[in-house]
């Protein structure tokens, strides 16, 4: 599922766009502060950036170059009161991809998304197709050559978070976020399980390998 981070110091504008963007198949996480955000984007993998720019502490401006210097690829849009046309130059020269003047109509903040995520080539796929391997996330299904392979939920959540991402490589704490985080029974080193029975099951595959990254973790990567 397609994460964006919303940062918002208004909590009841950040509530209502979270809950907007939920509704949706989206899933939201709402931070009040840029400090907060650097905190969720350390944690765990985001896809889309929505940012105010009147925010006390760190402002939206200074959010957004701080995120470029550290990613140049993540979509930021901006969501604010400021109109005039400096602000405007200003969040673009940073490198943001879009910016919306409040109030803001929701649908339309959608839309906008949708095309961002488009140009990013980022999508919310329900169904991975490799050579005679197939994953449907909605029936939550496995088929290799036609036969069901039985994957539990969180070997399914990681290998199906892998392929979406082809050589991307993501460290065993991210995996372990998008498992719903630690709990009495995941811990970092239990992302290795999980690969090493993810390997026994597509062992017949022949359209990718799950490769491990020295020092970081794991990648998919499509033969």
């Amino acid at each position: 599922m397609i994460k964006i981070l919303v940062v918002e110091d208004n909590v009841d504008l950040n509530l209502s766009v979270c809950r907007h963007l939920n509704l949706h198949n989206y899933m939201a996480i709402g931070c009040t502060s840029a400090m907060d955000a650097y905190d969720a984007l350390y944690a765990q993998k985001i896809d889309l950036i929505i940012s105010d720019i009147m925010m006390p502490e760190v402002d939206g401006f200074e959010f957004a170059k701080n995120v470029r210097e550290d990613n140049q690829n993540i979509p930021i849009i901006f969501m604010t009161a400021k109109d005039d046309f400096d602000s405007k130059r200003q969040g673009f020269t940073i490198g943001i991809d879009d910016y919306m003047v409040k109030p803001i109509n929701l649908d339309e903040l959608l839309l906008r998304i949708e095309a961002i995520l488009r140009r990013s080539k980022i999508s919310a796929k329900k169904k991975l197709t490799i050579g005679n391997f197939e994953m449907d996330e909605e029936a939550m299904t496995v088929t290799i050559a036609g036969e069901e392979v039985p994957f539990t939920p969180k070997e399914f959540q990681l290998l199906f978070k892998l392929l979406s991402y082809p050589n991307r490589a993501f460290s065993r704490f991210q995996l372990l976020e998008d498992l719903g985080g630690l709990d009495n029974e995941s811990t970092p080193r239990s992302i290795d399980v999980f690969i090493t029975n993810i390997r026994a099951k597509t062992d017949g595959c022949t359209g990718f390998k799950i490769a491990t990254v020295r020092g970081i973790g794991y990648k998919g990567v499509i033969l």
